[in-house]
């Protein structure tokens, strides 16, 4: 699992696809990691200003490098947008997809970015997901953009700081974020439609308005093993077995068609490590491109076999159906 940020705290895995008797979650492997700080009472008053240069890496999705704060900074929010993009805009409680760089304002001591890892951190703008600064700062603001901040304590990590990463309690965080794209309970796929010629296999439809998508089961045997395959094929990285995604899915039993569970009845993204899953999606997914919709048929040995989960509406020895999304790994 590659280091995770010092900015979130863990994620959710999916209750129904969680796997069995399997205790290696991801929420274990980030215990070291803390959580976001506790909102506070009210939300900042935000400001332009002071803010440090960015010195080098101006450009988008450049590692920057940021001068060393200079006085006093503000004891209110500092927010900049150094470039506006013109994607879709930030609302709390959206994910968000970015590159970033935090330093400390008294010293510019790097504690942590995202760039030195070749992975942007997706992560949720909401009071259990990230720090205040972030949630405030970011809303309202366009995929594509470059933001600086200047994060008081009171909006950071609070008087406690942050000892893992040599944050003090009053230290003021200057952060530099690139918002690369932003997720929604709308996000859908994004890339080209792939035929369905298998006559066996469950018909998908291939709408990408964040509706959940219908599954046409055909009137045949479930296949006896796994079957995973695009139905829009992205152009994002492939999935490792190590990788943690954010998603949209649906999930039917082949038998009768029936809706057990669904991301789209719950109006709100999942997100789980691959290793939380059953075996089936785990399979499934592997090697699939970020980006793509995807229909996984589980038969029940790489699924729940005779042991599903309790007060669930899937039977024993019940084949699964799955429409999925893969959005983003995070």
């Amino acid at each position: 699992m590659r280091r995770r940020s010092l900015l979130i705290a863990v994620p959710a895995g999916l209750v129904t696809l969680a796997a069995c008797g399997d205790d290696k979650s991801d929420s274990a492997k980030a215990s070291s990691s803390p959580s976001a700080s506790g909102s506070a009472a009210k939300p900042p008053k935000i400001v332009d200003g002071p803010l440090p240069a960015i010195t080098a890496g101006v450009k988008f999705d450049e590692k920057p490098t940021v001068a060393k704060g200079s006085g006093d900074p503000s004891k209110n929010l500092a927010v900049k947008t150094v470039i506006a993009g013109t994607g879709k805009t930030v609302a709390e409680g959206d994910y968000i997809q970015a590159n970033y760089l935090g330093q400390i304002w008294k010293t510019a001591k790097v504690f942590d970015n995202s760039y030195d890892r070749k992975t942007p951190l997706v992560i949720q703008l909401s009071p259990q997901g990230i720090i205040d600064g972030w949630r405030y700062g970011l809303t309202g603001k366009k995929a594509g953009s470059r933001v600086e901040m200047a994060v008081p304590p009171t909006w950071g990590y609070g008087t406690q700081g942050n000892p893992q990463a040599g944050i003090k309690g009053d230290d003021t965080l200057v952060f530099v974020v690139d918002i690369q794209n932003t997720f929604n309970a709308k996000s859908s796929a994004k890339g080209k439609t792939v035929p369905q010629n298998d006559a066996k296999l469950p018909k998908v439809s291939t709408n990408t308005d964040g509706k959940a998508p219908t599954i046409d089961i055909p009137k045949v045997d479930p296949p006896a093993g796994l079957s995973s395959t695009y139905i829009i094929e992205g152009d994002g990285p492939e999935v490792a077995a190590d990788d943690s995604l954010l998603v949209q899915y649906k999930g039917v039993i082949w038998d009768t068609g029936k809706e057990f569970d669904s991301s789209y009845s719950r109006d709100a993204l999942s997100s789980f490590g691959m290793q939380q899953v059953v075996k089936g999606w785990q399979q499934g997914m592997a090697g699939k491109k970020v980006g793509s919709r995807l229909l996984i048929v589980i038969p029940p040995k790489l699924g729940y076999g005779d042991t599903p989960p309790s007060g669930s509406d899937i039977k024993k020895d019940s084949t699964m159906v799955f429409t999925v999304d893969i959005l983003a790994k995070m």
